[in-house]
């Protein structure tokens, strides 16, 4: 497993591909996140309001096409946000699947963000259908907690279908080259693990922050080569990786896990919010210097370090995708 703490800008080739983006949970993201054979535990909670106003505004001031689209499959309508990459040559298709909690603005605008790099990304509500009056995740409006105990609860097999009938239909588009990679983030980094073991034509894995199902007989299954992004400050995910790497190893399985020093968990989104504001002066001069030093020392070293993480794993992930 490699740890990076500095890495050097990368060439980003113009070659456009099909992938599958799970960004499952960045917030309230569970310490057990396998949905078939694990329960929900302690949570990571990230204090940030489920409108994030400055990825709705950058996803506002795209160029690019954007649709919502139906896909559906047996008794299930599953709605998804899809932005088209303005390129000349049939794309990779990026199924974005959300965070736990549901399909945010963020989840929107790193869609619209792959279809920059040149991507066709589509981003599916598993909450589709599933509120308590048949809405998605619109319908929890900003009932965090809501949100996350309807993703906790969904039915896994549910979600591989939904998954399933996504990567076909962008497989499918006339715009798309037909190849398929899936990514997902913290809840979602495990399910995109967990779908590379239920779907061999994948091309790709890319699991952000996420853990691996604890079966030998799972991972068996895997075709794809999966490639990790986690953060230094992550034990709690960080901890199952050598269990991870020593099956992976066994089972002939390619895993290229990457460590980026001094992240958090969810570095993805944290690195891609504005930089905090400082705190304003209150008047009380000892309280405001020890305000001033925190917000250096820790909140803002804090986020330059999740930036930087955020930076260097798109150079990688968008180097990865072009190789496909």
């Amino acid at each position: 497993m490699r740890t990076i703490a500095c890495v050097n800008q990368l060439s980003i080739l113009g070659k456009t591909g099909l992938v599958i983006v799970c960004l499952m949970s960045l917030m309230g993201c569970a310490s057990a996140q396998h949905m078939d054979h694990h329960s929900e535990g302690a949570a990571t909670v990230v204090n940030e309001p489920l409108e994030q106003e400055w990825a709705k505004a950058r996803l506002a001031k795209s160029p690019r096409h954007q649709e919502w689209v139906n896909v559906k499959h047996g008794d299930r309508t599953v709605s998804a946000f899809i932005v088209y990459p303005e390129v000349k040559t049939k794309a990779t298709a990026v199924v974005v699947i959300h965070e736990i909690n549901g399909l945010t603005d963020w989840v929107q605008s790193l869609t619209d963000q792959l279809a920059e790099a040149g991507y066709i990304a589509i981003a599916p509500d598993l909450l589709s259908g599933m509120a308590p009056k048949g809405g998605g995740t619109a319908e929890y409006g900003t009932d965090r907690d809501g949100v996350g105990k309807a993703i906790r609860a969904l039915p896994p097999d549910q979600v591989t279908a939904d998954l399933n009938a996504v990567a076909d239909y962008v497989g499918k588009l006339p715009a798309a080259n037909g190849k398929v990679t899936v990514a997902g983030y913290c809840w979602g980094g495990s399910q995109s693990f967990r779908f590379a073991t239920n779907r061999p034509d994948l091309k790709a894995a890319f699991v952000f922050y996420g853990s691996a199902p604890e079966a030998k007989e799972e991972l068996a299954r895997i075709k794809a080569p999966v490639y990790g992004f986690y953060g230094g400050n992550d034990n709690r995910i960080n901890a199952t990786l050598p269990k991870t790497i020593e099956l992976m190893k066994e089972l002939g399985k390619k895993f290229d896990p990457v460590t980026y020093d001094g992240a958090g968990h969810a570095f993805m989104r944290a690195g891609d919010a504005p930089e905090p504001k400082a705190p304003a002066a209150t008047g009380d001069k000892d309280a405001d210097v020890k305000a001033t030093n925190d917000y250096q020392t820790v909140t803002l070293a804090q986020y330059k370090a999740n930036k930087k993480a955020r930076d260097d794993s798109w150079v990688r992930w968008k180097a990865l995708l072009a190789g496909i």
